[in-house]
């Protein structure tokens, strides 16, 4: 028998997944209910693909990477054989570097083991893979009965329970509900259902109760106020850094640099760029002897930071010998990392 605390929620994937047939969004990587019940499997490198490339963006900014990605390497193995940089460029634009790096590995494990492992456990093991998204691979593509909880299925079951205490314990408290309901029969479908419901109808700032199938489940309608879930504690303030940027430009070519494999943004081509600190910027010497000017300046957003980036250009009758330097033509820069590239078009306007 269900634990006390979930019995009232026994019904929920009963009405949850009868509006998912009617409902389920059409996405590019899904194999939608009426596919499966034809006998249509989701293919497990789509799933796996969409799941890390989704993380930390949005549907409509991280389709067309999708379609780029699945279109220049349409299987895992294919994946797997392709050049770091190749991948780091093709992935500028989504952020959160690190998700590439591991992409690749994990694409080459799987390689190298003849396809994906079908249970949480063994994915787990994968690089880049943790507990949200071997439950969403091993429900969505290999029917087990696995749990899928990221931000959307938080904040459903956050209002679904109306829960007030510490969030850390209480995201553990919807890990368990979530578990305890995933049934045997539909995991996968479960899992996007969730999903799809916390997307579309009990979104962050405006749920609409009137259309949602779990209406009469949930103690926050019942209590009229259910956009205040979750209650979370407040969000500490990001510290500042600041940096230059330097382009330097040789008739119709521009210098880039390649990032150390280690640390933020590894690996990617970018512009020369001194330290990034605190406090202000800083005296950073430039790559080169020049003329050089200030165009403006940039800004971004990373997860534990946010950097004000000063951007420096200066032109040049010859190419300095700088080791390391990378000398591509302005009209074919491509692939910097954003950042980067809010740097590079200030200073080529």
């Amino acid at each position: 028998m269900a634990p006390a605390k979930h019995r009232d929620l026994m019904s929920l994937p009963g009405k949850l997944l009868p509006w998912f047939g009617r409902h389920a969004r059409d996405l590019p990587w899904r194999t939608l209910p009426s596919d499966r019940a034809a006998g249509r499997r989701p293919d497990p490198y789509r799933v796996w693909l969409c799941e890390i490339m989704m993380q930390q963006t949005t549907i409509p900014h991280g389709t067309p990477y999708f379609h780029a990605f699945t279109q220049r390497w349409p299987t895992v193995e294919s994946l797997a054989g392709a050049r770091d940089e190749e991948v780091m460029s093709a992935w500028a634009g989504l952020g959160y570097y690190a998700r590439a790096r591991n992409l690749l590995k994990c694409a080459r494990e799987v390689a190298a083991r003849g396809g994906f492992p079908d249970t949480e456990a063994e994915l787990r093991k994968l690089p880049g893979i943790g507990p949200y998204t071997a439950g969403a691979i091993a429900a969505i593509a290999f029917d087990r009965q696995a749990a899928a909880v990221d931000g959307n299925v938080d904040r459903v079951f956050a209002r679904l329970m109306a829960l007030k205490g510490d969030w850390a314990a209480e995201k553990k408290v919807i890990a368990e509900t979530v578990r305890t309901l995933v049934p045997e029969d539909r995991p996968g479908e479960f899992a996007e259902a969730l999903m799809d419901l916390g997307a579309t109808v009990c979104t962050p700032t405006r749920p609409n109760c009137l259309i949602c199938p779990l209406a009469d489940l949930c103690a926050a309608r019942a209590e009229g106020a259910p956009e205040r879930y979750p209650i979370k504690p407040a969000k500490a303030a990001k510290p500042v850094r600041y940096g230059t940027a330097y382009l330097l430009q040789v008739r119709d070519e521009v210098l880039l640099v390649r990032r150390p494999d280690r640390g933020l943004l590894g690996g990617m081509l970018a512009l020369p760029t001194g330290d990034w600190v605190e406090g202000g910027f800083a005296d950073t010497p430039p790559p080169a002897a020049a003329d050089w000017e200030e165009i403006g300046e940039v800004r971004h957003v990373f997860t534990h930071f946010a950097l004000r980036f000063r951007v420096m250009r200066a032109t040049a009758a010859r190419k300095p010998r700088l080791p390391g330097g990378i000398w591509t033509r302005t009209a074919d820069v491509d692939g910097l990392p954003s950042v980067f590239a809010k740097a590079f078009r200030l200073a080529t306007a």
